[in-house]
């Protein structure tokens, strides 16, 4: 990775954000105080998370989901930005926002909770080669295993990974 190249975007809140132009993330953000997210409001944000997925949303794409398991308290999401119709790549920022800020409004239908859902930061890291990306991949599903939510992860309903055919 040529660490001048012009794409390269770093920002910063509490934690730095590196986005370089097609590039593979692992995202991980948190409920607010560890609010627990009840079934019901965890399959409101497994289904934000995966709407402008390419798989699912063929006119308004903004990015590729690898892999994602929505646990109770946090969410782990590996995925990759897509390009915008000008050519811009979607910015994590940007898709982060439009996820929490629905998944906000929609959970409190469903559980009893009023306020902040989502903490505001979250944590991502840029996937530099095939070994990490694996890992990452298989720490992911492996999540609810661990967390003894599941005896596998397909047996769990808020974990969802891209399938191949052929």
């Amino acid at each position: 990775m040529n660490l001048s190249d012009s794409s390269l975007k770093i920002k910063r809140r509490f934690l730095p954000h590196w986005e370089l132009d097609g590039s593979i993330y692992f995202i991980t953000f948190n409920t607010y105080q560890h609010l627990e997210l009840n079934p019901s409001a965890r399959e409101i944000v497994l289904n934000c998370c995966l709407f402008f997925d390419e798989s699912r949303h063929q006119n308004d794409k903004r990015y590729h989901t690898f892999t994602i398991v929505i646990m109770p308290d946090h969410v782990h999401w590996l995925m990759q930005p897509l390009p915008k119709s000008n050519g811009e790549y979607w910015s994590l920022s940007s898709i982060l926002h439009s996820v929490k800020s629905y998944s906000s409004k929609q959970i409190p239908k469903v559980m009893n909770h009023q306020g902040i859902v989502w903490q505001d930061e979250r944590f991502d890291r840029i996937m530099r080669n095939e070994k990490e990306f694996l890992n990452t991949w298989q720490y992911i599903q492996l999540n609810p295993v661990k967390a003894n939510l599941a005896k596998t992860p397909e047996e769990y309903p808020f974990f969802w990974q891209e399938t191949h055919t052929g």
